[in-house]
């Protein structure tokens, strides 16, 4: 009995490794990247393009007509010259009041 345990443990051991199948190793895929290879030669030059036309000359516009002839001012006395104003006289005491704010009063 007492050599059956180990006996059994053994065999348990050996059976379960016999049972293991080696994972199969995929080689990496080699990716080959193309080099590219010399320029090519230049290509021809493209045709150059048509000229546009020329539009035509716009007409001239019609001479405006004159204006009529002012009146002639009707001769008669000067106007007589207004009297020369006051002069100004300087400021006397001004007070300016200036609202309180909305704030709280210092403490």
């Amino acid at each position: 009995m007492k050599y059956s345990i180990v006996f059994t443990a053994a065999l348990l051991a050996l059976g379960l490794s016999a049972c293991d199948k080696a994972a199969d190793v995929t080689p990496a895929a080699t990716v080959t990247v193309p080099v590219p290879g010399p320029a090519g030669p230049t290509g021809d030059t493209g045709a150059t393009g048509a000229t546009g036309a020329t539009g035509a000359p716009g007409a001239t516009g019609a001479d405006g007509s004159m204006g009529a002839a002012g009146a002639t001012g009707v001769t008669g006395d000067t106007g007589v010259t207004g009297d020369t104003g006051q002069r100004g006289k300087t400021g006397g005491n001004t007070v300016i009041i200036i609202p309180p704010s909305d704030a709280p009063p210092a403490r």
